[in-house]
């Protein structure tokens, strides 16, 4: 048996690959919406009336997004909005995938979604009528809308999948976790195809207050379109964002036999904590460069075989900077860099299954997305950041960084198929 995020060859034993791809983001609904904005380079983080008041009034909400045209009258009903996003990506990338949950076999199919908040627009709605009404108002069901787990269990029901049904919580990482999770359950056997990503809807005035207190916001909320900008000297903060990235992973043998549309392989994964500080990045990265390590090496790839790092780049001074430091001392400066959160905001839980997504795309199609708003380069960050437009360029190795409060890393390998 390959090791979790192993494999021999690009369609060797315990190969796995990504057949269907769904994105629900600030920059569009679908995959081709997404991949549009994130390469025109703009923000999507506008002034948003739901926080008027707040310390911070900018984000980054998915427009347009109508929870009874998307997922259905039922749903919009019955679900918190981080589920509507995730069953809306869910679907696409199952119809991207050409797998019909109508004829496939659901116990050997798995759900792994990683979350770092759950239903807090729920939570805070009904402690409000609680307070304002009393415990008669408070609806029934509030913990079944509430609790992560349930966005799992969700898309299970609306895709007939009975295989395993987890859902990661590692933050920011929690995403990216979700993948790794469903590269071990294809590897061991447990599943044929797993639905792995991520998803969050967590911008609420609660929420928003309390990054805002712990500073880890922009408070640029006089121009929001510039107010996320990783890696620049400039920067003071993420802008928050709400999302959903879905992947459909098989084994390559399973996808080749059916004919299916490879898009790329996901070809290692790497796991790490820093045991440091409960918000701050440890300044000298041992954990991050010990997940990008190991993630390369399960990969059976070198450092200077890397051609592009979708990094975590969450535009907030302390993280940008150890990020840059361990991405120069152990990659160097040939990978084309990008942080995708300059235009989508920082999607918190769902950040690291829609950049693993976008990793996907920048391989296939041979792209680099540009990072919004880098106008002036913190000279301290020694790295090839691509900036003002796309970079057409031939990419078989990308790397996907994402990291966590707590001090969680998971790092993605996406080779080309």
């Amino acid at each position: 048996m390959a090791p979790p995020g192993g494999g021999v060859g690009a369609f060797g034993v315990g190969a796995v690959v990504v057949t269907g791809l769904g994105l629900v983001t600030a920059a569009g609904i679908g995959v081709d919406a997404t991949w549009a904005g994130v390469c025109a380079g703009r923000s999507a983080a506008v002034t948003d009336p739901g926080l008027e008041g707040l310390p911070v009034d900018i984000s980054c909400t998915v427009p347009g997004f109508s929870a009874r045209a998307h997922v259905g009258r039922r749903s919009s009903l019955t679900h918190d909005r981080f589920i509507q996003l995730s069953v809306a990506a869910a679907r696409e990338a199952v119809a991207d995938s050409g797998l019909d949950p109508r004829t496939w076999d659901g116990a050997r199919v798995g759900v792994v979604v990683g979350c770092g908040l759950g239903g807090v627009a729920t939570w805070e709605t009904q402690h409000r009528r609680m307070l304002d009404e009393g415990p008669q108002a408070v609806s029934a069901l509030l913990i079944p809308m509430l609790v992560p787990n349930m966005v799992a269990g969700h898309l299970a029901m609306d895709l007939g999948a009975t295989g395993p049904n987890l859902v990661t919580a590692t933050a920011c990482a929690s995403g990216a976790t979700a993948i790794g999770t469903a590269l071990a359950l294809l590897r061991d056997g447990s599943c044929d195809v797993v639905v792995a990503g991520g998803g969050e809807a967590g911008v609420t005035p609660l929420m928003v207050t309390g990054f805002a207190q712990m500073g880890a916001l922009s408070r640029r909320t006089g121009e929001p379109a510039a107010a996320s900008r990783p890696f620049d000297r400039d920067r003071d903060g993420f802008v928050i964002g709400e999302g959903s990235g879905m992947l459909v992973l098989e084994r390559a043998a399973d996808a080749r036999a059916r004919g299916a549309t490879v898009r790329a392989r996901v070809a290692g994964y790497g796991a790490s904590a820093d045991a440091h500080h409960m918000t701050a990045p440890d300044p000298q990265g041992a954990g991050v460069l010990l997940a990008l390590r190991t993630a390369l090496a399960r990969a059976g790839v070198m450092p200077d075989e890397v051609d592009h790092v979708n990094a975590h780049g969450t535009s907030t001074p302390l993280n940008d900077a150890a990020e840059a430091a361990v991405l120069r001392k152990f990659l160097g400066t040939g990978p084309a860099v990008t942080s995708t959160k300059g235009v989508l905001g920082h999607t918190l839980g769902a950040a690291g299954a829609i950049e693993a997504a976008l990793t996907v795309l920048a391989v296939q199609h041979g792209t680099v997305p540009p990072t919004a708003n880098l106008c002036h380069q913190d000279p301290d960050v020694e790295l090839d950041i691509v900036a003002g437009a796309p970079r057409e360029r031939p990419l078989h190795t990308a790397v996907s960084n994402s990291f966590g409060f707590g001090g969680q890393n998971a790092v993605l390998v996406v080779t080309a198929a």
